[in-house]
Formats: structure tokens, C-alpha cells, sequence
């Protein structure tokens, strides 16, 4: 005769765990930082914003889809615009304060980087696209835009020359 089977006993074990949790919080509560504007790297990232914010609305209230270069300075206009709001609120909340897991010195060196370059690259576009005889209604918006768009390039400058000595002085601590 044949044995019955025994039933077989395991144990499981299990340890759940979010991913909320890997990223430690300093406090619960939101905080803010006043004196962040006060600074010149705050005082760009504004002039960022607010130079920006005319660079692309000189273009996007004309015809702009008729030259073909305005798209690319529109393109970098808008991207850029919309990630310097956003690093400024990173900034202004503190936020880079509770996610230590990022290393924001560097983000904000290549952020401020690629946007000096990509801005200079679209400013000379705008610049270089600028012609009475084109469309001669739209010819005041596109050269104040190309104006403005230099302008922008040189704050992004001066904020790329702070994220370096930043980053430089994290990299050798």
C-alpha cells in the first residue's frame, strides 16, 4: 500500500517597503526660502524667466511658422522657460534639501550649460532671420525677440559660472 502524501509546510517571509520611503524627508512641512531672490543666481534665474517669457511671445504673436528658423529659437524659448520655472520653485520650496539622492550642484551646471549654448545658438538663429524685407509687420517683434534672446544667453551665463564654482567646490570637499 502506498503512503498518503503529507501536506508540506513553508514559511514565507516578506518585507514590504515603498519607495516613498528611500527618500528621507527632513521635515513635513514645506519651507521656503526668502532669501533665495536676494541672491544673484536668483536675480537671473528671474531675468531668466521674465527675458525669456518676451523671447517667446515676441515670435509666437507673429507669423512665425513662415520662417522656418523661428521654430527651433521658439523650441528652446519654451523648453527652457518652462525648466527654469520649474528649477526656481525647486529652489524657492527647498526641495533639493529633502532629495539628497540627486546631485543637484551637477544638474544645475549641465542645466544652465546646455541652456547657455542652446540660447546662444538660437539667438544668433533669431538674429541671423531677422530681415525688413520678409515680412516687414513682424520685423519689430523678431528683432526685439533676438534682442531679448542675447539677453537671456548672458544671464544663463553668469548662472552657469555660479553652478561651476558650485560644483567645483562640492567635487573637491
Amino acid at each position: 500500500m502506498e503512503e498518503p502524501q503529507r501536506a508540506r509546510s513553508q514559511t514565507v517571509t516578506t518585507t514590504a517597503s515603498s519607495f516613498a520611503e528611500n527618500f528621507s524627508t527632513t521635515s513635513s512641512s514645506f519651507s521656503y526660502d526668502r532669501e533665495f531672490l536676494r541672491t544673484l543666481p536668483g536675480l537671473l534665474i528671474v531675468a531668466e524667466i521674465v527675458l525669456g517669457l518676451l523671447v517667446w511671445t515676441l515670435i509666437a504673436g507673429t507669423e512665425y511658422f513662415r520662417v522656418p528658423a523661428f521654430g527651433w529659437v521658439m523650441f528652446v524659448a519654451v523648453f527652457y522657460w518652462v525648466l527654469t520655472v520649474f528649477f526656481l520653485i525647486i529652489y524657492l520650496t527647498m526641495t533639493y534639501t529633502r532629495i539628497p539622492q540627486v546631485p543637484w550642484t551637477t544638474v544645475g551646471l549641465w542645466f544652465n550649460g546646455s541652456a547657455f549654448a542652446l540660447y546662444l545658438s538660437a539667438a544668433i538663429v533669431d538674429a541671423s532671420s531677422v530681415s525688413p524685407e520678409r515680412d516687414s509687420h513682424n520685423f519689430n517683434s523678431w528683432a526685439a525677440s533676438s534682442f531679448f534672446a542675447f539677453l537671456v544667453t548672458i544671464c544663463y551665463a553668469g548662472n552657469t559660472y555660479f553652478s561651476f564654482i558650485a560644483w567645483r567646490s562640492r567635487t573637491i570637499q
